[in-house]
């Protein structure tokens, strides 16, 4: 179960990501945090959001590092605590009005094999997730 562990670990530590790419670094958090367009109700959801990244992730740490041993459950609580950020950036589209790019940055937003770098990261990360768990089954 050591290798599912590592790579539920690195799902958990990309659940930072969404704070980094969101309100630090400049390219990406001038289409989020620091969209001038972006209305103070839609800032406090992506606000919340990375905040679910951050307690989604220190949370299935907490879980992987420290419970010794470390069984199969609870690998699996800190897979969903892991996963769940992720899961919900895939599920968002079903929802009307949602897209994975605001209109006004579609021009220069690159789409590395016809998905946007967030809609590719997302769908890697849940296959990530797929692999770890039937490594641990």
């Amino acid at each position: 179960m050591d290798i599912a562990k590592y790579l539920i670990a690195f799902v958990a530590v990309f659940n930072f990501g969404g704070f980094v790419a969101d309100a630090l670094v400049p390219a990406t958090a001038r289409q989020h945090l620091w969209n001038p367009h972006w209305p103070p109700h839609a800032k406090f959801h992506n606000a919340q959001t990375m905040l679910m990244g951050f307690f989604g992730g220190g949370l299935s740490l907490a879980i992987l590092f420290g419970s010794h041993p470390l069984t199969l459950p609870m690998f699996l609580f800190a897979t969903v605590a892991a996963a769940s950020y992720f899961v919900s950036m895939a599920l968002a589209p079903i929802f009307p009005g949602t897209a994975w790019t605001d209109p006004e940055f579609e021009a220069e937003t690159s789409r590395p094999a016809g998905l946007a770098p967030q809609q590719l990261i997302t769908y890697a990360v849940c296959v990530i997730v797929l692999i770890a768990v039937a490594l641990a089954m």
